[in-house]
């Protein structure tokens, strides 16, 4: 399979690397543009995929949308703003996308047990939810659009909580209408991929869920998953969540009798 991969830093450079060991040819990468002359037209391929910062997936869509290509992986994060713009897009040309704040089979596996859990606390009664996320210094968005993904899930299962903090509606005491909010706390600090800890607390006892990235590979590995889903067979257009693509991996294979 043939990727493009618009982005050719930490994450572009690991799915590179996954899609060269999984024996598929050497993508190409295109990086920002110049900004002193017009960007070339992008390759057409099987499958293109955004690694780039979250200010250009717009921008790169739809260069890459003029080239003919319809099937994409968008791996960056905080892009939330042209959400509407990417999906107008998506569906003007015909074209399917992935979108995950996170790529990893892992996280996604992980975000279900998060929300299984919320519900089971929720009922259970006495216990308050809240995250804390770690990343490198240099990552831009707080919180990781991670750690907003699980804090959605937690709000899903037990209605007792806002997320409303993410767009800054919340109030100054810490409530949203009549819900407190959910206490999600980001540290920028080091070099470390991302680590994101779910606790829920109660007046004996805490309980600890915890999701820790060791290095890039984990997110490169979904985005092939996400490639293969693609092309696998004709996709609506417009955006499809990962776990689309997670829950096809988790049926279990047929018993032939």
């Amino acid at each position: 399979m043939q990727l493009l991969i618009y982005g050719p830093g930490r994450l572009g450079g690991a799915i590179a690397a996954a899609a060269v060991g999984a024996g598929w040819p050497a993508p190409g990468m295109l990086g920002r543009p110049d900004g002193a002359s017009r960007r070339l037209g992008a390759p057409g391929v099987d499958v293109v995929v955004d690694a780039s910062a979250g200010a250009s997936v717009a921008g790169n869509l739809g260069h890459a949308l003029d080239a003919g290509n319809r099937a994409f992986v968008l791996a960056a994060t905080g892009w939330d703003g042209d959400l509407p713009l990417v999906r107008s897009l998506l569906l003007e040309h015909g074209a399917a996308a992935v979108v995950a704040p996170n790529l990893s089979l892992g996280a996604a596996v992980f975000g279900r047990v998060v929300e299984a859990a919320a519900g089971w606390y929720a009922r259970a009664g006495g216990f308050e939810p809240s995250i804390v996320e770690w990343h490198r210094r240099g990552k831009a968005d707080r919180p990781s659009g991670t750690a907003r993904s699980l804090a959605r899930r937690i709000e899903a299962a037990d209605g007792r909580w806002s997320t409303a903090a993410d767009d800054g509606r919340d109030g100054r005491d810490g409530t949203h209408g009549d819900r407190p909010r959910l206490e999600v706390a980001g540290i920028r600090a080091g070099a470390a991929p991302g680590t994101h800890l779910v606790t829920f607390d109660g007046a004996g006892e805490s309980v600890e869920l915890r999701l820790t990235a060791r290095d890039r590979s984990a997110y490169a590995d979904g985005a092939l998953a996400a490639a293969r889903w693609l092309v696998a067979e004709p996709r609506e257009p417009g955006i499809h969540p990962f776990d689309a693509v997670v829950a096809g991996l988790l049926v279990p294979p047929a018993v032939v009798a």
